[in-house]
């Protein structure tokens, strides 16, 4: 069977309801990962998304900040939210989806920003988005009760020279710092996690999936990062038949200033 998966840092999910609905549409992914969804649990356009088909959603928001919610055609079990750092910021959902042959755990993340100053000692959000990723180390790859296992999210990290505009330019603004990027990868590689998009697309190739409000043109600029990412089981690798940034969506009305990754699996 095919199996795919979406992941969309979708900045206010009430906001941008439209747009949401028009890519399960046109995409009709198996699950969607949303990511700073703005919204408290109680005002979740449940009604509107169940409508398309995904009768299995799972939420962890808060009113005016972070959050995220996994929509899913298939049941959704073993949900888990957990709390990083000792702060409660929504930033983080986990289950299993339960398909006809397999099941998957399902890590959906949210990762701090950090601020602008790439310094723990000055700035407490770059303390925090560090201590964060410090903490991811305890979500290894291995799915346990589950056939596999995914991580997908905005980790607010581009680690690769390829994934910013830039790689000079932006070693001293953060989602690009060697103290970020070196975490990340370390992290990533200590719990078995494979970097999907990068098997399906050469390193040598240049991957955005944001692309900052500020540009008057985000198009003829193409200053970007890759800020989304989808991470597998070592198993998944070969199950991997597309990675798709569905860059489109960028210029749809009010748009995200991320756009969607769909990720495809022949099962």
């Amino acid at each position: 069977m095919k199996f795919s998966i979406a992941t969309w840092n979708i900045n206010s999910v009430r906001l941008r309801l439209p747009i949401v609905q028009t890519f399960l549409r046109q995409w009709r992914p198996d699950v969607l990962c949303l990511q700073e969804t703005k919204c408290p649990n109680d005002q979740f356009p449940l009604s509107a998304l169940r409508k398309l088909g995904y009768e299995h959603i799972e939420i962890h928001g808060q009113k005016g900040y972070h959050g995220v919610a996994t929509l899913s055609r298939f049941p959704l079990q073993e949900v888990n939210r957990r709390v990083f750092c000792e702060i409660d910021d929504t930033r983080h959902l986990d289950a299993i989806v339960r398909l006809p042959h397999r099941s998957l755990r399902i890590h959906n993340f949210y990762v701090p920003a950090g601020g602008d100053e790439p310094d723990p000692a000055i700035n407490p959000k770059f303390a925090h988005k560090l201590g964060f990723l410090d903490e991811m180390r305890d979500v290894p790859a291995c799915p346990g009760s589950a056939d596999s296992a995914l991580l997908v999210g905005d980790l607010n990290v581009a680690p690769l020279e390829t994934d910013v505009w830039s790689h000079k330019q932006l070693l001293k603004v953060v989602s690009h710092t060697p103290v970020e990027t070196e975490t990340l990868e370390a992290l990533r590689k200590s719990g078995e996690w494979v970097d999907l998009m990068r098997t399906h697309i050469p390193p040598s190739e240049k991957i955005f999936t944001w692309w900052s409000y500020r540009a008057r043109d985000w198009e003829a600029s193409n200053r970007g990062r890759r800020l989304d990412h989808v991470w597998g089981s070592g198993d998944l690798e070969t199950a991997l038949s597309d990675i798709t940034v569905v860059r489109e969506a960028r210029s749809w009305e009010k748009p995200s200033d991320h756009v969607p990754v769909v990720a495809t699996f022949d099962f």
